[in-house]
């Protein structure tokens, strides 16, 4: 289980690095534009809607990128299943489509259904599709079903999963985000108390993307607190406003950040060039916008303990905060930018004690994510074993697209004739330095329908619509795979 945590931590890799070039275009943009959003200045729409492309999609991201990572061998179409899987839930699950299901008009819905496109449901399509491929993309239908044998049969496979998916959470979903809100709203009750176990919450529940029902019963007005509308309103009572925001600017400018720098400096020596990068972009993310996916998303699977710390940690800064009425607030998250726009708003409450807060906590996030990830020898980033990905093993010799293969590949002149290996749907597409070296009958000795000779240096081999195979199996010859 361990190992396949790390193998979908590492699947994360690809789509959160791009996380945080687009929370630095956020943030700049909204530093322009802290009101409007972009609307009173075209520069800072162009930087919000650019980074908000990336950052409003990390779950098809997820769902791309886990689907990829999870195939056995990085196949493109395995990343394209995982976006199937994602377009089917999402489109099923949606509040349009609940609500002719349900027969009930679209307002008459549960919530819930609108909070189905997150990080949780990206996740869990990637893995479906990955398991689909690894399952799937080798099976030979009959002659008369072959074009869609192989990896045309993953998708298709995948978006028949996920319709059994989609009924389980139909029921599933609402009842746990219900609970969370109910939840949320008996540990609204407890003061700083409740404010440190909201901030516990929060963090535990990023993976599952179910953090939004917590964030609605204290951000907004779910249940009367809207924290972030009456502080911005500087509406309420100075020191509890914003009690539910303030906790998070000691850990995301200040303890995340030296949580990076602690991966950093544990990383193997080979590593630590790859990690550093990682690591320094994601870092600056979450001290200057407080975006902090590019972070926890790269521990999380890999280090689930280290994420749990995280989660306590978390909740003891907004705990703290709470406890002394130290209050800011933020209207994109608990960086650099929103941390500077709320000291004008007059309800804040002693502000610059978040930033000594901070720097305890970065002392604290340091040496205990230091200790742990040594003391327990964790995988965080740039600690993998090197180890080689699950391959599958090569098909037997007696393999009838094996042998065709090698034998069309002699013919054509192998490795010292051969430039490019293509295919369409029932022909291979070739390109060989010189024609003259093809032996064209040893190719027909195969039984192939038919050979077509197409330039001076293009040739096709008719195979029929089982080509998918032979060209994977020249493919491994060439690679030596």
């Amino acid at each position: 289980m361990m190992k396949y945590l790390q193998r979908l931590g590492r699947s994360l890799m690809l789509p959160v690095a791009v996380l945080p070039a687009a929370a630095i275009l956020m943030g700049i943009g909204y530093w322009i534009d802290p009101i409007g959003w972009g609307a009173e200045s075209p520069v800072a729409a162009f930087l919000i809607k650019a980074g908000g492309s990336i950052i409003d999609n990390i779950p098809i991201l997820f769902a791309v990128g886990v689907a990829l990572g999870l195939s056995k061998d990085k196949d493109g179409s395995s990343a394209l299943s995982g976006l199937v899987a994602f377009l089917v839930i999402t489109t099923l699950l949606s509040t349009d489509v609940v609500a002719m299901l349900q027969g009930v008009d679209a307002t008459a819905v549960d919530p819930a259904f609108e909070k189905i496109k997150n990080a949780f449901v990206g996740i869990l399509s990637g893995v479906i599709a990955s398991i689909m491929y690894n399952r799937f993309s080798h099976v030979k239908l009959p002659d008369a079903l072959a074009f869609f044998s192989g990896k045309r049969l993953v998708p298709i496979m995948t978006a028949v999963s996920m319709l059994a998916v989609s009924l389980i959470l139909f029921f599933v979903w609402p009842v746990i985000y219900t609970a969370l809100i109910s939840f949320g709203k008996g540990i609204s009750e407890l003061g700083a108390a409740g404010a440190g176990l909201y901030g516990f919450f929060n963090r535990l529940l990023i993976p599952t993307g179910l953090h939004h029902a917590l964030n609605q019963v204290f951000w907004f007005d779910v249940a009367g607190i809207n924290d972030i509308g009456n502080f911005w309103a500087s509406k309420g009572e100075k020191g509890i406003t914003g009690m539910y925001q303030a906790g998070f600017f000691p850990v995301m400018m200040f303890g995340l950040p030296a949580a990076a720098l602690a991966m950093y400096h544990t990383a193997k020596s080979t590593k630590k060039k790859q990690v550093a990068s990682l690591m320094l972009a994601a870092g600056f993310a979450a001290f200057f916008t407080g975006v902090t996916e590019p972070l926890e998303f790269a521990f999380m699977f890999v280090a689930p303990a280290l994420y749990f710390v995280h989660a306590l940690l978390t909740g003891l800064s907004l705990a703290i905060a709470a406890a002394f009425h130290w209050t800011a607030g933020f209207g994109f998250s608990a960086g650099l930018v929103d941390f500077v726009l709320s000291l004008k708003i007059p309800i804040a409450n002693q502000p610059f004690m978040l930033l000594v807060q901070g720097l305890v906590f970065a002392f604290i996030y340091y040496f205990l994510f230091r200790f742990i990830i040594t003391k327990f020898n964790l995988m965080t980033p740039g600690r993998e074993e090197d180890i080689d990905e699950e391959t599958e093993e090569g098909v037997a010799a007696g393999n009838k697209f094996a042998v065709m293969a090698a034998k069309i590949y002699e013919g054509l002149g192998g490795d010292a004739n051969v430039t490019s290996v293509d295919n369409c749907v029932t022909r291979l597409r070739l390109e060989v330095k010189d024609m003259s070296a093809v032996d064209q009958k040893k190719i027909k000795s195969t039984g192939v329908p038919g050979i077509n000779v197409v330039g001076k240096n293009s040739i096709q081999v008719i195979v029929g619509t089982n080509v998918q195979f032979v060209a994977d199996e020249i493919m491994k010859i060439r690679t030596g795979k």
